[in-house]
């Protein structure tokens, strides 16, 4: 086989494994009404201490001199959110608190792994296999789902191939922002008829050509039309205000995907530049921009996935350090929150055990603690939205042991 004619199979077999995936959910029996599940990750291990920060603890300012949030003396108070007794919202935040006023939209302040882990590399590839410690190449926990809820379509907008999603059932995958609207090779028409004729011969390549190249045409038909219907909204509302952030365009992709596909369960999300170690700022600066474009892309998300058992979960790898550095940033902490959306959710409140930032319950005397698995908050939400059992949810995370006590704690759902 000439090298030419091997890249191209190699390429097909790329463009059709988003095709099989597409088929899968087409073929599906799934109702429109069954439950969907959005993740969204943060790569670099988002601040969560400055997304909630405990305003009434005298230690947070201590510990954060410069970065806390609601220092200065000439803040003014008035634009900062109280969530609770404990907690208020990140001014840049903003734009969620009518969901938390509508009571579908909570937080877990203490949630992570098993222990701590230091690498950003290392604690992904455990968050997103769902095995603490296991360094083979395991399948990712959302796939494992979706093998486990028949009919589950898989899809993931933004990244190349996402741990997550690895396994036995092909995702649809999805690139991120404007690329997704392109149709690459196959919108020039001599190409594509090159293309064609080369694999007419082989009826099971030809077949699987054929369904590849419908998927590529068709997700990039969808993203289009969907664009161009939400640039004139965007044009009376913004005024050629400039572009939304990458995140949120990704969210538009997504949503517009999973509505023209009811089959399509379980979406995939993620978003970089969260490692702050250095100038992470307050009320503003580098972390309260990436916040505010966070908050864009889930107001966006629930206004459009808000079906009665929907849900969309946000988290990342690890928490930072509740001390702030020399750099005025933070170093790689422990526990961490993990945001939780949804109309069946237990909004509107603060979930799981807090216990404040005095230094004998910080872990190491340097991180917030982790009360709370991220599994067992994922493993409530498998049993509401998918009806899985304990032994189902045993599949999706191997190995792990979901405690009944622990999950009676969190009261994640509405009764």
């Amino acid at each position: 086989m000439n090298t030419k004619r091997r890249d191209l199979l190699k390429w097909v077999s790329i463009l059709s494994s988003g095709s099989s995936a597409f088929a899968a959910s087409v073929d599906s029996s799934l109702s429109d009404d069954s439950g969907r599940l959005i993740i969204v990750l943060l790569r670099g291990a988002y601040d969560g201490l400055s997304a909630f920060f405990p305003y009434s603890d005298p230690n947070y300012k201590i510990f954060r001199p410069t970065i806390s949030i609601w220092t200065q003396p000439e803040a003014d108070q008035s634009v900062f959110y109280k969530l609770d007794d404990d907690f208020a919202l990140h001014p840049s935040l903003s734009a969620l608190i009518p969901f938390w006023e509508e009571k579908r939209f909570a937080f877990i302040p203490t949630t992570g792994l098993s222990k701590p882990y230091r690498s950003h590399f290392e604690a992904q590839h455990y968050l997103e296999t769902g095995q603490d410690g296991n360094n083979s190449m395991s399948n990712g926990w959302l796939n494992n789902l979706a093998s486990i809820n028949k009919g589950s379509g898989l899809i993931g907008v933004g990244e190349a191939n996402p741990e997550i999603l690895r396994g036995l059932i092909p995702p649809k995958l999805v690139p991120r922002g404007n690329a997704a609207l392109q149709t690459g090779v196959l919108g020039n028409l001599h190409h594509r008829a090159v293309l064609e004729n080369l694999y007419a011969k082989d009826p099971a390549l030809n077949d699987l050509f054929i369904n590849g190249e419908n998927s590529r045409l068709n997700t990039a038909m969808m993203l289009n039309q969907a664009q161009m219907s939400s640039s004139q909204e965007s044009m009376q509302a913004n005024k050629d205000a400039s572009a939304p952030s990458a995140l949120l365009q990704d969210s538009r992709h997504l949503v517009a995907l999973m509505q023209q596909n009811a089959n399509l369960k379980l979406g995939f999300l993620s978003a970089g530049g969260w490692d702050t170690h250095a100038g992470q700022g307050n009320e503003r600066g580098a972390l309260s921009n990436n916040f505010l474009n966070l908050s864009k892309a889930l107001s966006y998300l629930q206004d459009n996935i808000n079906k009665p058992n929907d849900v969309i979960v946000v988290l990342s790898e690890f928490g930072r350090t509740v001390h702030e550095n020399a750099s005025r940033g933070t170093d790689h902490g422990f526990g961490n929150a993990m945001m939780v959306m949804g109309s069946q959710i237990n909004g509107g409140k603060r979930l799981g055990r807090w216990e404040g930032l005095a230094l004998e319950q910080l872990n190491e005397s340097r991180d917030l603690p982790v009360f709370h698995d991220y599994r067992l908050v994922l493993s409530q939400i498998f049993e509401r939205v998918f009806k899985l059992n304990d032994q189902q949810i045993s599949k999706v995370f191997p190995g792990f042991a979901n405690q009944v006590v622990d999950r009676k704690e969190l009261n994640l759902f509405v009764s």
